[in-house]
């Protein structure tokens, strides 16, 4: 890392170090700590702080997110599933997905792309997430104005579902054979590679149970978020930088988290809380395709292979 944050050295000072400039950018995501706090505590200007943190964000995103989220094969997705069953019980679930709000402060000449309900300017980050709380896909920068639907499919990974360029295995051999799939939450579009719940309206048993299920695969997403935002507090506030620059940060954090992830392992006050803004869900619909693939996890999850001794004592309670 330290070829890209490397400068030449001048007659009139020193330059900064690469090392030094990967302490202030961790020092920074770490404590979300203002570029004014910054300027005090390391004693360097404001707006080489804004461009040291720009740059080596940069450097650790084009570094880390080949090795530490690069694109699964049959064989990798074909463990995650595993690892989804194994922990949430959901079988052929490849992945969680989800988007979070990213606060920052108004961009100048922003126009209102970014304006929200809440009176706050934001960008999305759009993840997908496996079950030990890693990002497989991050998406970050599109306008908060956007719906979860048209997020995702605007999305790197919502283009390769829709194109069949994700390299996902093939049908099951149970019976009834069932794809891979992904899970969201009533705002994404039902279809053949992603399961959403049953509206919540009248559900009977056995729609409920799937509703249960499926909550349980969802939320190691959502625990990826807490664990992302308690790890980097930057952001636990409104991100004042750059809106550019502040991409980068969020994407560098994202990289930082798996390489944390498959480090260090995670600690359990770090699931408790986040700060980052949940999205307001509203249904879309999906296609027939997927309405009948749903229903065959819904009637395998009350069959005598399918089911979880507990499942109904949970959606009772």
């Amino acid at each position: 890392m330290s070829i890209p944050l490397q400068r030449q050295e001048t007659f009139m000072r020193d330059s900064i170090a690469p090392v030094e400039r990967l302490i202030i950018t961790l020092r920074y995501l770490v404590t979300g700590q203002s570029l004014v706090s910054l300027h005090y505590a390391i004693m360097i200007g404001k707006s080489t702080a804004s461009n040291i943190i720009q740059e080596t964000c940069c450097a650790i995103w084009d570094v880390l997110h080949s090795v530490v989220m690069s694109k699964p094969n049959k064989e990798e997705w074909l463990k995650i599933a595993q690892t989804f069953d194994k922990t949430c019980n959901f079988p052929n679930c490849v992945g969680a997905l989800d988007r979070e709000h990213i606060r920052v402060i108004k961009p100048k000449r922003s126009g209102s792309r970014f304006f929200n309900y809440k009176k706050f300017f934001w960008v999305v980050i759009c993840a997908v997430s496996d079950a030990n709380y890693c990002f497989r896909y991050t998406d970050v920068g599109l306008y908060g104005s956007s719906s979860d639907s048209a997020v995702f499919a605007h999305s790197e990974i919502g283009q390769m579902l829709n194109h069949d360029a994700l390299d996902l295995p093939g049908n099951t051999t149970t019976d009834p054979a069932m794809p891979f799939v992904f899970v969201g939450d009533e705002a994404f579009a039902l279809g053949e590679h992603l399961m959403r719940p049953y509206l919540s309206c009248g559900l009977c048993l056995e729609r409920r149970v799937f509703n249960y299920r499926l909550t349980r695969a969802r939320r190691a997403v959502e625990c990826a978020f807490d664990i992302l935002s308690n790890k980097w507090r930057f952001l636990h506030s409104p991100i004042n930088l750059k809106l550019e620059n502040a991409i980068s940060a969020v994407k560098a954090a994202c990289a930082l988290h798996n390489f944390v992830r498959q480090r260090g392992g995670i600690n359990f006050e770090d699931l408790l809380v986040h700060s980052m803004e949940s999205t307001y869900c509203t249904g879309v619909r999906g296609n027939t395709h997927g309405a009948t693939i749903r229903d065959k996890f819904a009637a395998y999850f009350m069959s005598p292979e399918g089911e979880v001794p507990w499942q109904l004592q949970a959606i009772q309670s």
